[in-house]
């Protein structure tokens, strides 16, 4: 039951890109709709996440508003992550993700032309990537990056290693790290093609982590990477 259950999860995918196909075409012609975007990725989302019987809870989201600018940062351990982010936040963001998933039909498609995409062993496609993220934050449009660059392989691991990229972003750019903690995501739907059952995924915000001041050093970006990997645990 669980394999059909998890085959139903594509198939909400699916449905949801087609209706939804006249508007995420339009909406990303041109960087200036992103805000429309971000809309009609909340109600792709919606229908895919209480299509599969979730129902989100989110803690803490008054911390939004305690940050002008801000990069999100959370465990990554699902592919409903996406869709968690996409509900939770309430002002519009941009994805940085691996460029492998440009590559799925039709998802893909919406997906390059609405995140920023890094092949993280290409040196020249790292610093594209960053400057990209310069232009984004420049339009006023916060970014979202998962700092463990991708789903831990092993399943006893509850919180990989952190990339170094995120909080050297940080520092650059003088802007407050926003930790989440998704600490239902992999029980509810676990990264395989088994497993999991609907139910409530709770999503806590954390206190904002300035790197306004800070010099970018070795200590400086060690000392963000601990303080969010703190926060983060505190609800895993």
């Amino acid at each position: 039951m669980s394999f059909i259950w998890r085959i139903w999860f594509y198939f909400l995918v699916l449905v949801a890109t087609l209706v939804l196909l006249p508007f995420l075409f339009i909406t990303t012609l041109r960087e200036q709709f992103y805000p429309y975007f971000f809309k009609v990725a909340k109600v792709w989302s919606a229908i895919i996440l209480y299509g599969m019987g979730f129902y989100p809870l989110f803690k803490n989201r008054e911390n939004f508003y305690k940050a002008d600018k801000f990069i999100l940062m959370a465990n990554h351990s699902s592919m409903i992550d996406i869709m968690m982010m996409f509900l939770l936040a309430k002002q519009p963001f941009v994805f940085v993700g691996k460029k492998e998933l440009a590559k799925m039909p039709l998802f893909g498609y919406f997906y390059k032309r609405s995140c920023i995409l890094v092949d993280r062993g290409d040196l020249k496609s790292r610093q594209k990537a960053f400057q990209q993220t310069d232009e984004r934050l420049a339009q006023g449009v916060n970014v979202c990056i998962f700092p463990e660059g991708k789903v831990p392989d092993d399943p006893d691991i509850t919180l990989d290693r952190f990339k170094d990229g995120p909080f050297k972003l940080a520092i650059n750019h003088s802007l407050a790290i926003m930790p989440i903690s998704f600490p239902d995501n992999k029980q509810r739907f676990p990264y395989k093609l088994t497993g999991g059952q609907p139910g409530r995924l709770r999503a806590f915000v954390h206190e904002p982590i300035t790197a306004k001041g800070m010099e970018l050093n070795l200590k400086n970006k060690r000392f963000l990477s601990q303080q969010t990997r703190e926060a983060i645990l505190s609800r895993l």
